[in-house]
This record gives C-alpha cells, sequence and structure tokens, in this order.
C-alpha cells in the first residue's frame, strides 16, 4: 500500500461524490415557493419572532461538559496501564486532578447559585 493506492482512493471518493451530486441535480424536481423558507414547527403555522437567541450559559456549559468528556477519553486508556505500575502514575493522577476538580466545583457552585435546577 503505497502511495498509488491512496491516490486511487482519493479519485475513487471524488468521482463517487461527483457522479452522486450529478444524479441528484439531474433527478430534482426543484421549486420555489415562499413556503420553503418557512421554519417548520410539526406542521403548526409559526407565530411570533422564528428567531430567538439562547442564553449564552447554555453553550458555555456544554463546551465545558465536551472538554471534560473528551479529557475522560484520553484518561481512562491511561488509567488501565497505570494499573500496572504502582506509585508514578496515582500521584501524577492526583496531581493533575488538583486543577481538573476545582475548576468543576467552580462551575457546579456558579450553576446553583443562578438558580438553575437538574
Amino acid at each position: 500500500m503505497g502511495a498509488a493506492s491512496m491516490i486511487v482512493l482519493v479519485l475513487a471518493a471524488l468521482s463517487f461524490s461527483g457522479i452522486a451530486i450529478m444524479v441528484a441535480k439531474i433527478f430534482n424536481k426543484g421549486s420555489n415557493n415562499p413556503q420553503k423558507g418557512e421554519p417548520y414547527e410539526c406542521g403548526i403555522p409559526t407565530s411570533g419572532k422564528t428567531w430567538v437567541q439562547l442564553n449564552v450559559g447554555y453553550y458555555l456549559f456544554a463546551l465545558i461538559f465536551l472538554i471534560f468528556d473528551v479529557e475522560l477519553v484520553f484518561i481512562y486508556p491511561w488509567a488501565v496501564v497505570a494499573k500496572k505500575w504502582a506509585g508514578w502514575p496515582s500521584s501524577k493522577s492526583l496531581f493533575s486532578s488538583q486543577y481538573y476538580l476545582p475548576g468543576f466545583y467552580t462551575l457546579i457552585k456558579k450553576v446553583h447559585s443562578n438558580g438553575c435546577k437538574y
């Protein structure tokens, strides 16, 4: 498996994608009407403003959750390997957790102080 097989793979992917897009364009029965641009609300006509800005706190909480979640993906294999060793990995995990746990505690405290309930 050298560079030639990689080139063939990329060309096959590009040609398959291009052919699929061209077939869709040929057989597409396109229509332009004002109803296409409206948001869909389960068949019920919308009333009022349809564009509502959500609180930024929800996005920040989701990003912080993703950071801790992705970190767990990297820590789990390290912990499995660290079982084989005795003292050094466990001391390192305690050292690194001193940075993560206060941040997580502050986040939970801030969420509960704003009145959010789970």
